[in-house]
C-alpha cells in the first residue's frame, strides 16, 4: 500500500483524479472498456468534480459499479447512494452502463444476486473507496467480514457508522438512518486491480492511523488494504494528525511523494 499525503482537500482531489483518469484511460486502452467501482459520499467531492471533467476519456467505454446502499431508503433521499452516484458522477459524464443498488426493492437478496452476478463476470479495474470514521471500507463496520468471498452481502451498521451519517447532515437524527444496508464485500473489494481511497478531514485521523498502523484486524476493516499490491491511500495533513511523528515526518520529507506504507 501506498500512502499519499497533501495540504488540503483540494489538492488531494486533483492527484487522486489524475491517477484515477489515467486508471481508466489505460484499462479502456487496453481492453476497450473501464470496469469501475465509485464511492460516493461527502469525502469523494472534490475527487469526483475533478475526475469528472479530466480530459482525454471516453466515458461510453466505462463501466460503473457503486459499493453500497442503504436497504429501505428511496433513491429520492438526499442520503441515497444511488442519487450520488448518478448526481456526483453519471449525469456529469454520461456514463450508460452503470448498476445500481436498489436498496429499497421488496427482495434485496434478489439486488445483491443479480447485481453481483455482473460484478464478479470479469475483472474491476479500478475501485474508488472512502474509508469511514470507524475504519469501515463500503459498509463493512468493524467486526469486518473478510472471509466471504460473496460479491455483495447484507450488513447491519453500527452506532459509529450511522452517527457519521447524521453528522454528515444526510439525516436529522441517528433514528432516521437505516440499520441495514446492502455492501460490496471486503474480498470483492480486494479483487479489483488497483484500489484508490480519498480519506480527507481530521474527522478521519483516527481511521487513517488505523488504517496505515497497527494490526490487519476486521476491528479496523480499513487496515486489510495494505495487503493489496496496488493501493494507494490519499490524505491530508488533518487525517493523518494522528500518525506515528515517525511516520509524519517521513512524509514531511517526502512532500507529496508517495512512500511505502507500514504492514
Amino acid at each position: 500500500m501506498l500512502l499519499r499525503v497533501f495540504s488540503d482537500r483540494s489538492s488531494l482531489g486533483a492527484a487522486a483524479a489524475e491517477q484515477a483518469a489515467a486508471a481508466i484511460r489505460r484499462a479502456a486502452a487496453h481492453h476497450g472498456k473501464a470496469r469501475v467501482v465509485a464511492a460516493t459520499a461527502a469525502s469523494q467531492r472534490e475527487f469526483l468534480v475533478t475526475l469528472t471533467s479530466s480530459p482525454g476519456i471516453d466515458w461510453s467505454t466505462v463501466e460503473v459499479f457503486h459499493l453500497d446502499e442503504y436497504i429501505g431508503l428511496p433513491i429520492t433521499h438526499p442520503g441515497s447512494f444511488r442519487k450520488m452516484l448518478l448526481e456526483q458522477l453519471v449525469q456529469r459524464t454520461g456514463i450508460t452502463h452503470y448498476h445500481l443498488l436498489d436498496g429499497d426493492a421488496a427482495d434485496p437478496q434478489q439486488v445483491i444476486k443479480r447485481v453481483g452476478d455482473q460484478l464478479a463476470s470479469a475483472p474491476i479495474d479500478i475501485a474508488f473507496l472512502g474509508v469511514g470514521e470507524n475504519s469501515h471500507i463500503a459498509f463493512n463496520d468493524p467486526p469486518a467480514d473478510f472471509g466471504t468471498q460473496e460479491p455483495y452481502i447484507i450488513v447491519k451498521l453500527d452506532e459509529a457508522c450511522r452517527q457519521q451519517q447524521v453528522g454528515e447532515g444526510w439525516f436529522a437524527d441517528i433514528s432516521q438512518v437505516p440499520t441495514l444496508a446492502i455492501s460490496m464485500s471486503v474480498r470483492q473489494i480486494l479483487k479489483a486491480k488497483e484500489i484508490l481511497a480519498v480519506v480527507p478531514e481530521a474527522r478521519k485521523a483516527q481511521a487513517v492511523k488505523s488504517c496505515v498502523e497497527g494490526s490487519i484486524s476486521p476491528m479496523a476493516p480499513g487496515s486489510i488494504l495494505r495487503t493489496h499490491p496496488n493501493a494507494t491511500v490519499y490524505v491530508d495533513w488533518e487525517s493523518a494528525s494522528l500518525l506515528s511523528p515517525a511516520l509524519r515526518g517521513a512524509l514531511k520529507s517526502k512532500a507529496q511523494e508517495t512512500i511505502s506504507g507500514q504492514s
